[in-house]
């Protein structure tokens, strides 16, 4: 009895220091609206050799999520949130970094509502003129935030929504 007990308070010490569900991983990034937008760049940000933050990602939004991407002619393409794993999974991973450039939230209640003007660089020191802006919609149900929804414009020639977005 006495050899089992060491054995049983080392097992189950592995297992809370290391088996930590989802929840406990990423409760930090739910809490606030802050630290869930933080999270969504972080999980789509890294060098070619960082791994895919799936597990992140899923766990930061809603179980329906909506993804809409508006194209240079105005044409919005929606899908849910799996869709944008699967070209991840089976292309090589290269170095992207989305970085925030400002962000403007609305809260009414439960409900959120984020502007997040961003660019991406493929290295995090050198500045890009490959911008958009973000809507975020999120709900807040449980003692954590979720994303619902989020739609992305690109910034183009003929349109200077990040310029305008940043001006305010």
């Amino acid at each position: 009895m006495k050899k089992i007990t060491p054995f049983v308070i080392t097992v189950l010490s592995y297992f809370s220091i290391f088996g930590q569900t989802t929840n406990e991983k990423y409760v930090n990034d739910v809490k606030t609206i802050e630290n869930i937008i933080n999270a969504y760049y972080e999980v789509v940000s890294g060098s070619s050799t960082d791994p895919w933050q799936f597990e992140r990602d899923k766990y930061i939004h809603a179980a329906h999520a909506l993804i809409t991407r508006i194209d240079e002619n105005g044409k919005a393409q929606s899908h849910a949130l799996e869709s944008e794993y699967v070209p991840m999974a089976l292309l090589p991973k290269e170095s992207f970094y989305e970085k925030e450039l400002k962000r403007t939230i609305s809260q009414f209640g439960n409900i959120a509502q984020v502007w997040s003007a961003f660019e991406i660089r493929t290295n995090p020191e050198i500045e890009t003129n490959i911008r958009g802006l973000n809507s975020i919609q999120l709900h807040y149900e449980n003692g954590r935030w979720f994303i619902d929804s989020w739609t992305c414009e690109m910034e183009f020639d003929k349109n200077k929504l990040v310029t305008e977005f940043l001006n305010k």
